[in-house]
Formats: C-alpha cells, sequence, structure tokens
C-alpha cells in the first residue's frame, strides 16, 4: 500500500511541473474545460434558482387551490372559437358554491382587473396591481399584515370602501405617516386605508403583493356592474386537507352543471385549474429547460475534453525520450500511465474550478442587479468538479496508454 500511495505522489508531482513548465499551453487546455463547466453548471444554477423562486412564490397557496373560471392555465383540446364562447364564473355560482360543497375548507371570489393609480392629498402612486376580492381570500393566500387588518365578511358582502396597501403603495403614499384610517383616492371614488401587507418582493410571475392593493369585490361590482368586459371573474376554491381531488373536481364540475343547466353529453363551459397542475407545468418546463442545457452544455465539454486529449498527446511527443529515460531507469508502466493520467485530470479540474469561481462571481453580481436570488448549490459545486475530473480522465486515458507502453530503447532515441 505504501508503494502505491509514493507512486501515487511522484506522479502527482510530475503533473504538476509539468503543468507548470508549459503555462501557456496549460492556459490554452483550461479554456475549453473552463467554458464547459462555466456553462453546463451556470445553466444548472439558473434553473435551480428559478425552482426555488417559483416554489417560494407558491408556497403560500395550496397546490390544491382551484381556479375556477373560463380560461384554461395550460392547453385545451376544445377550439378556441369555443372557448371564447364560454360565459364568466358570476358572483351568484360562487355564494351557490359556498353552501353546496363538500369538504371545503374557503371559497373567494375575485376579479382580475386593469391596474389604476391611486392618490393620497397631492401623492399619486400608478400602475397599482387592484386586487377585488372577497374576505376569503386572505385564508387561501395567506396574506401576512406590517399594520391593520384586512376586511371582515359584513364589510366585503356590503362593498365598504376600504382598501389594502401593500408596503411599497403605502410608502409610497405616506411616506413616515401611519396610513391607517387616511382616505385615499381609487377609481374617483374615497377608500379609507385598513391595513398594510408585511413587505415580500416580487413573484416570478410578475405578481407583487407590495405592489398590489385589496378592496371589497362588491364595491366594484356595485360601481361597474358584472358584466364588464375589462373585468374577468374567477372563483378560488380551497378544498379540505387530504381530499381526493379527482372526487373533488368532479363534485365541482357537478355543481356547477346543474346551476348553468348543461344537459348530459355537452361539454363544461368552464375551466377547473388545479395549482397543482400548473406547477407540474412548470416542472415539465424546467426539466426541458435543463435537458437543453446539458446538451448544448456537452458540446462545449466535448471540444474542452478534445482540446485535453490532443494536449496530453503532443505532451507525450515531447517527453518521450524523458519517459524511455524514467523506463531504463526502471520505471513501470504504471508509473508513467498515472503522471499522464493526473496531468490531465488535474489539468481539467483546475479548469472546472476556475469555471465553479466564474459562476459563482455570475450569481453574486445577478443577484445583486436583478433582485433575483441565484444560488450556486453545493450539489452544483460537487457535480462540476466530478464532471471537470471525468473529462480530464476520459481525454487522458488514451495518451497516458501510449506514453505507458512506449519502448525505452525507441522512445530514448526518438527523443534524441
Amino acid at each position: 500500500m505504501i508503494v502505491y500511495f509514493r507512486l501515487l505522489k511522484e506522479s502527482f508531482a510530475f503533473a504538476i511541473s509539468a503543468l507548470t513548465n508549459n503555462k501557456l499551453r496549460t492556459l490554452l487546455s483550461l479554456l475549453g474545460v473552463t467554458i464547459g463547466i462555466l456553462s453546463i453548471i451556470a445553466v444548472l444554477a439558473a434553473v435551480d434558482s428559478l425552482d426555488k423562486k417559483i416554489t417560494k412564490d407558491l408556497s403560500s397557496l395550496d397546490k390544491n387551490t382551484i381556479y375556477l373560471m373560463r380560461f384554461s392555465f395550460g392547453p385545451s383540446e376544445i377550439p378556441k372559437w369555443k372557448r371564447e364562447q364560454f360565459p364568466n364564473v358570476k358572483y351568484d355560482e360562487y355564494t351557490y358554491l359556498q353552501g353546496a360543497l363538500t369538504k371545503t375548507d374557503e371559497i373567494a371570489y375575485q376579479l382580475f382587473v386593469k391596474n389604476e393609480s391611486i392618490k393620497y392629498e397631492s401623492k399619486l402612486v400608478s400602475d397599482v396591481n387592484i386586487t377585488p376580492a372577497s374576505n376569503e381570500l386572505i385564508d387561501i393566500q395567506g396574506l401576512e399584515f406590517e399594520k391593520g387588518r384586512f376586511y371582515n365578511a359584513s364589510e366585503s358582502n356590503s362593498g365598504t370602501a376600504v382598501i389594502v396597501l401593500g408596503s411599497e403603495i403605502a410608502s409610497g403614499l405616506f411616506d413616515e405617516l401611519d396610513p391607517i384610517g387616511k382616505n385615499v383616492r381609487l377609481y374617483g371614488q374615497r377608500f379609507t386605508v385598513i391595513g398594510v401587507l408585511k413587505k415580500q418582493g416580487e413573484g416570478m410571475f410578475g405578481d407583487n403583493d407590495d405592489t398590489s392593493a385589496y378592496i371589497p369585490v362588491n364595491f366594484l361590482r356595485r360601481l361597474y356592474g358584472d358584466n364588464n368586459d375589462s373585468m374577468t371573474p374567477v372563483i378560488l376554491i380551497k378544498p379540505n386537507k387530504g381530499v381526493d381531488m379527482d372526487a373533488y373536481k368532479a363534485e365541482v364540475s357537478q355543481k356547477l352543471r346543474n346551476v348553468r343547466g348543461l344537459k348530459a353529453g355537452e361539454i363544461d363551459n368552464f375551466f377547473i385549474n388545479v395549482m397543482s397542475g400548473f406547477t407540474d407545468l412548470i416542472d415539465g418546463i424546467i426539466g426541458q429547460m435543463n435537458f437543453v442545457g446539458w446538451i448544448i452544455s456537452g458540446f462545449s465539454l466535448l471540444v474542452g475534453g478534445f482540446g485535453i486529449a490532443n494536449i496530453m498527446f503532443v505532451s507525450v511527443k515531447e517527453r518521450t525520450n524523458l519517459i524511455g529515460i524514467q523506463k531504463s531507469l526502471g520505471a513501470k508502466n504504471r508509473f508513467i500511465l498515472f503522471q499522464f493520467l493526473f496531468e490531465a485530470v488535474i489539468l481539467s479540474v483546475i479548469g472546472g474550478i476556475i469555471g465553479l469561481i466564474l459562476v459563482w462571481l455570475i450569481s453574486i453580481i445577478l443577484t445583486n442587479l436583478l433582485d433575483f436570488e441565484f444560488v450556486l448549490s453545493t450539489s452544483n459545486i460537487i457535480l462540476g468538479t466530478s464532471l471537470a475530473a471525468l473529462i480530464g480522465l476520459i481525454a487522458g486515458i488514451l495518451p497516458a496508454i501510449s506514453a505507458s507502453k512506449l519502448d525505452p530503447v525507441e522512445a530514448i532515441r526518438t527523443g534524441m
């Protein structure tokens, strides 16, 4: 065992010496592996960061939350012209489902509307994401408050002119003042601020509670009615934990079909969008991004591997005389083999480490510039180092074997 450790130590020393004596050649050889590892780990880190961000953004929502509406989250087999004829869900359907559905935690009614401006005295904040919704939304989305509260069932049902502000909106309108109890103007009407949400940061899909404002949905229904084309209603349904989702969706479908008077054989004129299906779709996209990233980066690694193999063959040719002398002095074939194999692996690993350092630097820069947490995980670091070592091993095996099989006499003669 001691003999093998000595062999490894001497082979390692020879490899380091060869690399330091040919700095330019070593640098050129490093580039291919560095770019390859940089490409793969950068793609994997970006996808991991994206996945982490999406998971965080969706963590407040139960994966079984249902979005009942006329549109589908994903592709549909129903022709577009037919989907465009589907009616919007109605407030009356929401109230009916509240009493008709079993095994249900919460049901809320929400409108998707265009962004608006909110004014307080001389200050104006534009492009505010207005969310008109019933009071149950707080339990479905898990909203957290910095101060104040959400509107209650009485205020929601009567359409009281109260408003809950995101942290950025509150800061833009009131600076250091306490917003609670202050009056702001929205839709040409006066609203009383009753709550301010905790700062959350921008979500992956452009959603941002910090730049949002929540008002009772019945206020907007009373102001504009239910047949306004600029508003898209949705019924949010949160089933009890552990419920059989297939059976639950079938119950939702049957209840709404009964209300709408759909006959047997007629297709549903609504879509039951489940958040888990949406997350599965996102997972599929992330998987495809990973796959494409591996293919593209694989070509870079292949080029890097060829570069190392080429340099190693050149190295064997340059040191043919030295190999012959080593063999004539009693060096075994495996010593020569390990010597060149270690050189290739060390060369490749150094290139991989440089690539990882570059990814780390890029991650820091992007995190600071984009307000997006770009994560270089330990698993990706281990993967990058292992890949680099593997590429070096594969690229160096043939040159190392050819060096170990050289005849000492012919090698000395060739090198003279």
